[in-house]
């Protein structure tokens, strides 16, 4: 279906269905049903409630890792801080060290 196609069924200019798909447009839920049925759809929104750990998503981060390190004592994350400071500059350097040799 055409812009103008959508737009005659739904009785607006067809500039009005291009800025529904600009991106950064931010149509009414009412807006959305409109142009769906016009199309054919149907909208549909679902908003489940979190009740159990299956409907729960998975964790962003190593979970593991995270529990590792807080068994750490401060003292001893300081230290590996400090070794992973050292390794980062490491690398830094040893790329610094490339860029300019390809020079």
């Amino acid at each position: 279906m055409t812009q103008a196609q959508l737009a005659a069924h739904l009785g607006i200019s067809q500039s009005a269905i291009a800025k529904l798909e600009r991106e950064g447009s931010n149509p009414t839920v009412g807006t959305l049903d409109r142009v769906l049925r016009a199309t054919g759809h149907r909208l549909q929104l679902i908003a489940p409630a979190w009740g159990t750990a299956a409907d729960m998503p998975g964790p962003s981060i190593d979970v593991g890792l995270v529990t590792r390190h807080l068994e750490l004592t401060p003292e001893q994350r300081i230290t590996g801080l400090e070794q992973m400071y050292a390794e980062s500059r490491t690398i830094a350097d040893a790329g610094a060290r490339a860029r300019r040799e390809r020079v």
